[in-house]
């Protein structure tokens, strides 16, 4: 187990876990618990801690990542020497490296790429006006968060381009699929190296490829050297022309004929993101010219040898400033200016055969280191037994059984129960005999699903719900009603989390949805027993509206306001609707009715109440209550109404009895229900 794993550094960062492992430091996932949040803990390697080239390195990194701030450069929180071990902490990034998401994609879009190739730009841009090279642009040290942000990383050998000090060991540092060629030669460089990095890298994410590949970093370092690269469109056809001209231009083996500023770079990528057809005015064709500054030559024999030895150092764990000093043999000489050509000729013809020493030589230096290793460590090539990988972070579990299997992986799947990167399936049970070096497949985890909220802003709330339904986010939406100054009513004004954010598939959705402007409250005159023209006023000085207007018969005044819909000294918003009704100054005629009630026969001797109530189509009501003992009571009525026809009920001791129907003064008995009792029962 990691001696960090579960320790608190310097009573503050709680280390947690590994998080990437790079050639001289391991990176860990932490807790501030003084700032109380996730950092990255960058440590320097225990083997590397009395070396002082990778001091220099690691203290590099710090001192040039202190004095940037950019959304685009992983921000630097704390480092600290000590004597026991060396560590920065830095902002933790919860994404995979650019590396990472080129070999899942393949081949990217040229929108992606260009996407991408920007914020790297604008990162270094940043990094460049603080006199900061970084000199080791990859994809490996590009970091992307979830919504496609790309964060700079690992500024282990930026160098301060003003600085003077240069040492022989600054030469050949870097991953040599991306150096400049005058990195390679071990030249004096400035931030044009890093735009060629940048080339290279952009014509990886175009193509799916890397413009120089060899057996051995040696080769590769004389192919940037001495080779032009195949022009993308040779490979990915797709390619826009203008796209292929800014990766070549940028890829130029001579600086002076390169980008020669980020914005420079900048600017043409904007051109083209304007007019994807835009063809630039430098000649498409003239990428491979040969440069006009001095020709270099190298030495590829001692080249070889350096190598070689470097493996073989590297095999038995010790210091590495010797190979360094060998590498020193790339800075190769200038070709005088008065060499004729003969003697250029001559020199050039040299280079293959020189090439093939090299290769030979590495392949004899490198196999003995190899016997050697093998002697030394008793090493079998027999059969081994399968780990077993589920689980297990791919990266971490893909270093620790380098030496018995190689760990392919095959596919990345969306898992609810892995963590993104952990390993959820392998091609072969675990201690299934194999042998030595076998490939096992291995399926990785994505973890969560998760979607790129939409931007529903402007839809109506409808809209918006069947939009973010489509986009797979299929989970109950919390509809949130705001009032608005500018944004009519049930359109939606955002959402919560916002578009743009990833979310998982059960994430709940607030969307807010605009009420209309908001409610001023006024207070509702009284109105009744005036006339309507002064109802009207009265009502709209108070910023209400009248609604509608029913006529009814009535003793009063004709067009005198007789009911309102809504109660005097009521509070309601402003411009709300009341409704009236409105007397025809017609008189209601009087009707007079008698009605007589006779109990059921089987009604026990008792008491009772009978309750006669006359309900007329106007809605006014009139009941009467009588308490008797005999057989028949007697009402009578006497009401003013337009309506020809009311009706009266009765019931005895709450039990409906009796229907009436009263047409024109008449009542006619309609309707007359069967009651049973409990002749028992008894008030008395």
């Amino acid at each position: 187990m990691d001696k960090f794993l579960g320790k608190r550094l310097d009573g503050r960062y709680e280390i947690q876990d590994i998080i990437g492992i790079g050639g001289m430091a391991v990176v860990y996932k932490a807790y501030d618990n003084i700032e109380n949040k996730v950092v990255a803990v960058k440590i320097l390697k225990e083997e590397y801690g009395t070396n002082n080239e990778f001091l220099r390195r690691f203290k590099n990194e710090s001192k040039a990542v202190s004095v940037l701030n950019h959304p685009n450069i992983v921000k630097i929180y704390d480092v600290s020497f000590g004597d026991n071990f060396q560590y920065i902490v830095m902002e933790y990034i919860d994404g995979i490296t650019l590396k990472e998401y080129i070999a899942r994609q393949g081949v990217l879009t040229w929108k992606e790429a260009v996407f991408f190739t920007v914020q790297i730009l604008h990162a270094l841009q940043h990094a460049h006006d603080k006199g900061i090279v970084h000199r080791d642009v990859k994809p490996q040290n590009i970091l992307m968060l979830r919504d496609g942000t790309i964060k700079v990383t690992d500024f282990g050998i930026a160098r301060f381009a003003r600085s003077d000090e240069h040492t022989i060991t600054d030469k050949a540092i870097g991953s040599v699929h991306y150096i400049s060629p005058e990195q390679a030669r071990g030249d004096t460089i400035d931030e044009k190296a890093d735009l060629y990095s940048v080339g290279v890298l952009l014509y990886e994410m175009l193509t799916g490829s890397l413009p120089f590949q060899a057996d051995s970093a040696v080769s590769v370092a004389i192919m940037q050297m001495q080779i032009d690269a195949k022009p993308p469109r040779e490979i990915n056809p797709d390619i826009p022309v203008g796209l292929e001209q800014i990766t070549m231009r940028a890829m130029r083996k001579n600086p002076n004929k390169r980008y020669l500023s980020d914005s420079e770079m900048l600017r043409d990528l904007e051109e083209f993101k304007r007019n994807p057809s835009v063809v630039f005015n430098y000649d498409t064709f003239d990428f491979a010219s040969i440069d006009d500054s001095p020709t270099r030559y190298v030495d590829t024999r001692a080249v070889a040898a350096a190598t070689a030895a470097s493996k073989i150092d590297q095999l038995y764990g010790t210091a590495t400033n010797n190979t360094v000093d060998e590498f020193d043999s790339l800075s190769g000489s200038n070709a005088s200016d008065d060499e004729d050509d003969d003697e250029e000729k001559k020199r050039s013809s040299l280079i293959p055969a020189l090439a093939a020493v090299a290769v030979a030589l590495f392949v004899i230096l490198a196999g003995f280191g190899t016997f050697v290793l093998i002697k030394a460590f008793g090493g079998k090539t027999g059969d081994i037994t399968c780990p077993s990988v589920i689980g297990q972070d791919y990266l971490e579990a893909t270093e620790k059984y380098s030496d018995s299997v190689e760990l392919v992986v095959k596919e990345w799947r969306f898992n609810d129960e892995y963590k993104y990167g952990q390993i959820i399936e392998q091609q072969y049970d675990p201690g299934k005999s194999l042998k030595k070096g076998s490939q096992v497949n291995i399926i990785v985890s994505k973890g969560v699903q998760t979607f790129n909220i939409p931007d529903v802003y402007g839809m109506t709330s409808a809209k918006a719900k069947q939009t973010l339904e489509e986009y797979g986010l299929n989970t109950a939406f919390n509809i949130i009603h705001e009032t608005s100054e500018t944004i009519e009513k049930d359109i939606v004004i955002k959402t919560d989390p916002q578009h743009g954010a990833l979310v998982t598939a059960d994430t709940v959705i607030s969307i807010y949805v605009s009420a209309g402007k908001p409610t001023v409250y006024t207070t509702v005159p009284s109105v009744t027993n005036i006339k309507l023209d002064l109802a009207k006023e009265m009502l709209e000085r108070s910023r209400l509206k009248v609604g509608s207007i029913v006529r009814e018969d009535s003793d009063m005044p004709e067009g005198f306001v007789l009911t309102q819909s809504i109660k005097a000294g009521s509070s309601v918003g402003e411009y709300s609707s009341v409704d009236l009704v409105v007397s025809t100054g017609v008189e209601p005629t009087e009707y007079k009715i008698d009605i007589t009630v006779v109990k059921p026969s089987n009604y026990p001797d008792k008491a009772y109440a009978v309750v006669a109530e006359l309900n007329t189509s106007s809605g006014s009501k009139s009941k009467q209550t009588q308490t008797n003992k005999t057989g028949v009571t007697s009402f009578k009525f006497s009401f003013k109404t337009t309506s020809e026809k009311c009706t009266i009920y009765v019931t005895l001791d709450g039990h409906s009895y009796q229907e009436y129907s009263v047409n024109r003064g008449i009542a006619t008995l309609t309707d007359e229900k069967t009651l049973v009792f409990d002749e028992s029962s008894s008030d008395d």
